[in-house]
């Protein structure tokens, strides 16, 4: 049950939603996906 409860957490996050929305369209590279958000290629 752990594990879904960390799937579900990561999933309360918008911007990780936006991503997982983008790569449903699609493959992109990091710097694709990070394009539209403010973050570092990192984060």
């Amino acid at each position: 049950m752990l594990n879904l409860d960390a799937t579900f957490a990561a999933l309360a996050d918008p911007t990780r939603r936006a991503i997982l929305a983008r790569l449903a369209q699609g493959e992109l590279t990091v710097m694709e996906l990070a394009a539209p958000f403010e973050m570092t290629q990192p984060a």
